[in-house]
């Protein structure tokens, strides 16, 4: 009985982070293809996905609330959801890796990013944010950061950044998350 208990929470698992993936490449797809689109059409799918998004949290908050030995392993998708409702995160590869909890794939992206920086692939505002978004999602998957990431991360950290690491990493400050996220999803309804 055990183990079926076991593979059924992994089923889920899979199955959450298979949605979670789907609605992060869907934002991926969605900045890729925005010259493409018209304005009202752009808006127009950002806000399904967002409310897309709303509905998944809505869910991985009845799950958590009911099933605690998900919790540890449903924490990381929220914060993910979270972040990326809060816009605090533009860059669905980041999210997906700081859901995934993937902290070398996050550092292999920044060295790719540092290099495409030096030869002129990629401009300076994005690479900023872009590196922001990784080393703030490098900390809270409790990652030591060099003492110049720090300093980068305390120059350039915006609002909604600050915001999102205000989120405590204590699986007991579920609420905190659940409550920044439903402030956010309404800001972002209006």
């Amino acid at each position: 009985m055990a183990s079926r208990g076991t593979t059924e929470t992994s089923k889920l698992k899979q199955n959450l982070e298979e949605q979670l993936d789907r609605l992060m490449q869907q934002l991926q797809d969605l900045e890729e293809c925005r010259e493409e689109l018209d304005a009202d059409e752009y808006e127009e799918t950002k806000k399904e996905t967002l409310e897309q998004l709303s509905e998944f949290n809505d869910s991985l908050k009845k799950i958590m609330s009911g099933d605690m030995t998900l919790v540890d392993e449903l924490s990381g998708m929220q914060l993910a959801i979270q972040a990326a409702i809060s816009q605090a995160f533009k860059t669905p590869e980041v999210i997906r890796m700081f859901a995934k909890k993937q902290p070398r794939q996050l550092r292999t992206r920044l060295a790719e990013m540092d290099r495409d920086l030096m030869v002129g692939k990629l401009p300076r505002d994005l690479y900023t944010q872009q590196k922001l978004e990784i080393l703030t999602a490098l900390r809270k998957l409790g990652e030591k950061l060099t003492g110049d990431d720090e300093m980068f991360l305390s120059t350039n950290a915006g609002t909604a950044l600050s915001q999102f690491e205000r989120v405590s990493t204590d699986l007991g400050s579920g609420d905190k998350v659940f409550a920044l996220a439903s402030v956010e999803v309404e800001k972002a309804k209006q």
